[in-house]
C-alpha cells in the first residue's frame, strides 16, 4: 500500500511565514527558508505555499523572491497566490515550482485551467476551493483570502474544474483553519466521491488520527498547516513532521 502524501501548507506574508485561524489574525511563524531547511531534514513528500496577499492586493509574482524559497527546497513544491495569466504559470515553472494551484482564477476566468492543462499538463495544475458554511449549514466557494462568497456549491465547483482539466482539487475549510479540531469530513467526502482526481484536505488537522479519518472520507492526500508549526495548548511555534515510522503505523491496516 502507497500512504497518501502528507503535505505541510505555508503561508507567506509579505517576507515572512504566517499563520491563521479561520483565515483570520495571521500569526508570524518565522522565516520561510530556515522552515523550508527543517522540512528537507524531515523529508516531506511535498509542500504547499501560498502568498495570502496577492490576490488580495493585486500583486505581480515576486519570481526572485519564489526563486530563493524554492531552491532551498528538496521536495517538489506547489505555489498559489495571484496567478491568473499561463504566461505567469510557465515563469513558476521557470523558478523551480513544480505544481501551481488556482484558487480565484478557477472562478474568474475558469477557462485558464483549460489552458494551463493543455500546456503543462494536467498533473500540474491544482484547483484550490476554499469552503465556508453558511448559519444555514450550507456550503459556498469563497474566494481572496475568504473575503469574496460566490453563493457556488463546492460539489458542482469540483466537477466544473475537473471537467475543465484540472489534475487535483485542493480543498480547503475555512471553517476549520488554523483551529486543530479535525477535518471537515462530510464536505471531503461529498467531494472525494463527486470527483476521479486526486483531493487534497485541508484545514482542521490536530493530529495524525485526522489524517487517516480524512482519507477514509476519500481524500487522496493530507495538507496541514497548525499541525506542523504549533505545539502544545499555548501554540509554541516548533516545526515538525511525522516518522516515516508513525506514517507506516498510521495507515498500515
Amino acid at each position: 500500500m502507497i500512504n497518501p502524501r502528507i503535505i505541510p501548507c505555508l503561508l507567506i506574508r509579505r517576507n515572512g511565514l504566517v499563520k491563521t485561524v479561520k483565515f483570520k489574525d495571521p500569526k508570524y511563524i518565522g522565516d520561510i527558508v530556515n522552515t523550508v531547511r527543517i522540512f528537507n531534514e524531515k523529508e516531506v513528500d511535498e509542500i504547499i505555499l501560498v502568498d495570502i496577499l496577492a490576490t488580495v492586493d493585486n500583486q505581480e509574482l515576486r519570481l526572485d523572491f519564489l526563486r530563493d524559497i524554492v531552491s532551498e527546497c528538496f521536495m517538489p513544491v506547489c505555489y498559489g497566490g495571484g496567478i491568473k495569466r499561463v504566461e505567469q504559470i510557465r515563469q513558476l515553472f521557470e523558478v523551480g515550482v513544480e505544481k501551481i494551484s488556482i484558487n480565484a482564477a478557477a472562478l474568474e476566468t475558469p477557462e485558464l485551467i483549460t489552458e494551463a492543462s493543455a500546456v503543462f499538463g494536467a498533473q500540474s495544475i491544482v484547483v484550490s476551493i476554499d469552503i465556508k458554511k453558511n448559519l444555514l449549514g450550507k456550503y459556498s466557494v469563497f474566494s481572496h483570502g475568504g473575503k469574496q462568497d460566490w453563493r457556488r456549491d463546492p460539489v458542482e465547483h469540483a466537477r466544473e474544474v475537473e471537467g475543465r482539466g484540472a489534475g487535483e482539487i485542493l480543498l480547503h475549510s475555512i471553517d476549520r483553519d488554523g483551529t486543530m479540531a479535525g477535518y471537515d469530513m462530510p464536505i471531503i467526502e461529498k467531494v472525494a466521491n463527486a470527483v476521479d482526481i486526486p483531493v487534497i484536505a485541508c484545514g482542521g488537522a490536530g493530529s495524525l488520527s485526522d489524517f487517516k479519518q480524512a482519507t477514509q472520507a476519500g481524500a487522496s492526500a493530507l495538507a496541514a498547516g497548525s499541525q506542523f508549526v504549533f505545539h502544545g495548548k499555548h501554540r509554541a511555534v516548533l516545526v515538525t513532521y511525522p516518522s516515516r515510522q508513525e506514517i507506516r503505523d498510521l495507515f498500515t491496516p
